[in-house]
């Protein structure tokens, strides 16, 4: 009887909860965010607004409900207005809580919340994201607006790339012939074209007499079934593509030889003549991707090729938001065109777990959704605007075993490694949370001892932090027993993934970067271990047990651990402060070191050299010119973060490797740096030189939430990415007269932007269906009363109208000036039509944004 007592008294507690919700429809309500003033009070905040409109027929309430949203930036809590709090949840996550001040809004009227954003703001990535209602008296569940709209910046706001200094940066591009470009693309080792064509037709044959060779064979027969859309007849001797074996070209090396009468590709290895391959295809007119062809002409050249470095990689973040299947292998496809060879996958962090581990259903089934939570006990809180249910394909997802088995099938096809990351000891809130699920859910069935075998917290630790990305329980605690455990238990799924898919696993990245200060200085754990190992004296010595143990999870297995910068520095002091040197413990243990910070200005500028220096394997991912998700200029409408730095594609095609000092120019604000930043820093030795395996371009995804999103950031840069990884270093990184530097730097530039215009984006706008690629912005000069444009990828179409309306692929072609009359708007089109970002002219006569 008490129990069904007990169950009336909910019911009707439920009822009542339901009854205090308003009857008020979000729908009805739009949202909209801007700027008020980007220099508040004259300093480097932003006074922002959030204005909600009631398009419906009822009142919205003066209070019982909260606004959540996410946004990267810091907010003064008390709103100016004077009507709200802003106040920080946990990570990137925000409530605005409107106060005994703030108004109902009847319908048809609108509530101003003006609040300081500690920053100022430059581009639409700026503003917050994905607002959503939660009412007080229904807290478990949140509701989208009908509409959430961003105001545009001023365009006349002071330091923003205008279309005239597009313009400029322009003007030094040499257009050059197509017929005079190299047809090969990234350039090879030795390239010469001859007299000459080859006519690819029907009735050519693939032969191949050496069997290590039939993968490649088949894809390329397939490649020129597709071309010409029709089987291949029997072969003339004269007219046949030859793919032989010679000793010689190492692992990814290739000869490609191309006469009238035949084509011979010879290499030592699969992967050399899969690359010879791909050189090739590059030779194909870029109309073999947009319609089925009656016959190709092929330029007659010698070529012979192989890469600079060994390690060419791309990381791709799918963690803060997740890409599907489909979009990896798209991906990879380009990947292997440009030959670059290892796809680090980020597949785990604060905001989502990403890859099936059948031992750990709870790493999935809690950690790769995202909505509106405040404990996080059953799923992750919404991150970087996933809004407050599952339905959002960015925050909520994940590869199934069977998924991404055959990522890593497609993988090594194209020869391309994958390498999972697991994120560990920080950015590793998805798996601290998926486990203590797990706990809750054995505890429940009372299995104690079975629920703490794969814990990554104390429940007693009260150590206070906060990481960069403002989570306050985002480290796995390495004191832990069960810490390892889980490692061990990751890895082992992991390789019976790759042993499934026949694919290789060399390496594993762990992590290991953006540790907070004050991690586990109160762990009851951390207490417990220093009793047992007197080596450990300090919370920094927890560092080297962790990864030292890790590693010896890892050499069992015959794998390598790979990490951030930090898992090869050891904590120290220097003239009594704070300082990190490479850590000389783990020199000789083979480990591999991805490099991201050389931040101009903050000091670790050298960063890299000193690991290279030091002995460690080291991959440069640097944010000053690998990183895909930095802002291409200081413009509105170019997304993508700015903290490192503003980082377009010549960015990717100018860096050095060995030497990045030498061209840097700028800082991460777009300002001439001070040279003297780089005195006293690490120079690379010969031996470090040795020690710098390769070069990584990194997307970080907390900007990049759908599939055009991410190939507009990663495309094409990632084609100068493979220019820089695989050809021979350019004469101009060397050349000690800085005059004929820069001459013969804008040479190669010219060629490079060339080839992209008039070769490579032709083929991308169809291959595949077609890739979202970046199109640039025109460059627009007003001058003597006419307007002059010109595009950064030359071979590119630039169309205009001078009525106000936004240019189409079917508006005048600009063939040259244009009268500064009406409203003249500019754009670049692709080979398919598709339109860029629009250059217009300014209420003050110079053109803007």
């Amino acid at each position: 009887m008490r129990r069904i007592i007990a169950l009336i008294v909910i019911a009707f507690a439920n009822v009542a909860a339901f009854a205090a919700v308003p009857v008020f429809n979000v729908k009805n309500l739009s949202l909209t965010w801007e700027v008020v003033d980007n220099n508040y009070k004259n300093k480097q905040q932003s006074l922002t607004a959030l204005i909600i409109t009631n398009n419906g027929t009822e009142t919205l309430p003066a209070g019982g409900w909260k606004i959540y949203f996410n946004s990267s930036r810091n907010f003064i809590a008390d709103a100016v207005s004077g009507n709200a709090k802003v106040l920080q949840v946990n990570g990137d996550l925000y409530s605005i809580i409107p106060n005994q001040n703030f108004k109902a809004i009847k319908p048809g009227e609108s509530a101003r919340i003006e609040y300081i954003c500690e920053n100022v703001v430059i581009n639409y990535t700026d503003a917050i994201e994905g607002p959503y209602f939660v009412w007080d008296a229904s807290p478990d569940k949140g509701y989208l607006p009908g509409n959430f709209i961003i105001k545009p910046l001023d365009p006349k706001y002071p330091g923003l790339v205008t279309p005239e200094v597009i313009y400029n940066q322009n003007k030094s591009i040499i257009d050059i012939p197509a017929d005079k470009l190299p047809k090969i693309v990234p350039l090879p080792l030795s390239y010469q074209e001859t007299e000459g064509m080859f006519k690819l037709e029907p009735s050519t044959k693939v032969i191949s007499a050496d069997p290590r060779f039939a993968k490649e064979q088949a894809k390329l027969s397939a490649f020129l079934m597709k071309a010409f859309g029709m089987q291949f007849t029997s072969a003339s001797a004269s007219n046949t593509i030859t793919l032989g074996y010679k000793v010689g070209f190492g692992k990814e090396g290739y000869e490609l030889s191309v006469k009238p009468n035949a084509i011979q590709i010879n290499a030592t290895t699969a992967t050399g003549m899969f690359y010879g391959i791909q050189s090739l295809k590059n030779l194909c007119p870029s109309a073999v991707y947009a319609d089925k062809q009656k016959s190709m002409d092929i330029p007659c050249v010698e070529v012979k090729d192989s890469p600079r470095f060994g390690y060419r990689a791309v990381m791709l973040d799918v963690a803060r938001n997740f890409q599907n299947k489909q979009q990896v292998l798209r991906l990879l496809d380009l990947m292997g065109a440009y030959k670059l060879n290892t796809l680090h996958m980020h597949l785990t962090d604060d905001e989502g777990w990403r890859i099936e581990i059948p031992s750990l259903p709870e790493l999935t089934s809690v950690a790769s959704k995202r909505g509106h939570t405040l404990d996080s006990k059953n799923f992750l809180p919404a991150s970087h605007g996933s809004g407050p249910d599952f339905s959002n394909p960015a925050g909520t997802g994940f590869y199934t075993v069977a998924d991404y088995i055959e990522i890593l099938k497609y993988a090594n096809d194209r020869h391309i490694t994958v390498m999972p990351e697991i994120e560990t000891p920080g950015h590793a809130r998805g798996a601290i949370k998926a486990m203590q699920a797990r706990y809750n859910r054995l505890v429940a069935a009372g299995k104690k001892t079975e629920a703490s075998k794969y814990l990554l917290y104390d429940a007693g630790d009260q150590s206070a932090y906060r990481s960069v990305q403002y989570w306050n329980d985002n480290v796995i605690d390495v004191s832990l027993p069960s810490t390892y455990t889980f490692v061990e238990r990751v890895v082992d799924d992991l390789v019976a993934m790759y042993k499934q898919a026949g694919a290789p696993l060399p390496v594993i990245h762990f992590g290991g970067d953006e540790v907070p200060a004050h991690v586990w200085e109160k762990s009851p754990a951390y207490e417990a271990l220093k009793k047992t190992h007197p080596e450990i004296k300090n919370t920094g010595d927890l560092w080297y047990y962790f990864y030292g143990r890790v590693n010896n999870i890892l050499k069992k297995k015959n794998i390598t651990l790979a990490g951030w910068e930090e898992m090869a520095l050891r904590k120290t002091t220097l003239d009594g402060r704070p300082a990190y040197v490479p850590n000389p413990q783990f020199v000789n243990e083979g480990m591999q070191v991805d490099v991201w910070n050389n931040v101009l200005g903050d000091g670790q500028e050298d960063l890299a050299y000193k690991l290279a220096n030091a002995g460690y394997k080291t991959v440069l991912t640097c944010v000053t010119n690998l990183y895909f998700d930095m802002a291409t200029y200081k413009s509105w409408d170019e997304p993508g973060y700015y903290w490192g730095a503003f980082l377009g594609i010549d960015k990717f095609f100018s860096f050095i490797p060995f030497d990045y000092f030498k061209n840097t120019d700028v800082d991460k604000n777009g300002k001439a740096i001070d040279r003297r930043m780089f005195v006293g820093k690490q120079r690379l030795t010969d031996y470090g030189k040795e020690n710098i395996i390769g070069l990584q371009g990194a997307l970080w995804a907390e900007t990049v939430k759908t599939p055009q999103q991410m190939e507009y950031m990663i495309f094409p840069k990632l084609i100068a990415l493979g220019e820089r990884a695989w050809a021979k270093d350019p004469a101009w990184t060397t050349e000690l007269d800085s005059a004929k530097a820069k001459q013969m730097y804008n040479e190669d530039w010219s060629r490079f932007v060339n080839v992209l215009g008039k070769r490579e984006l032709p083929r991308l706008a169809y291959e595949g269906g077609g890739y979202a690629f970046r199109i640039p912005k025109p460059g627009v000069m007003l001058k003597d009363g006419k307007y002059y444009a010109n595009v950064q990828y030359p071979g590119m179409v630039i169309r205009y109208t001078t009525n106000g309306a936004e240019p189409t692929a079917e508006s005048p072609q600009y063939t040259g000036p244009v009268d500064a009359t009406g409203t003249v708007k500019f754009r670049v089109f692709d080979a398919k039509g598709r339109g860029g970002n629009i250059a217009q002219e300014a209420e003050n006569d110079k053109p803007a944004i």
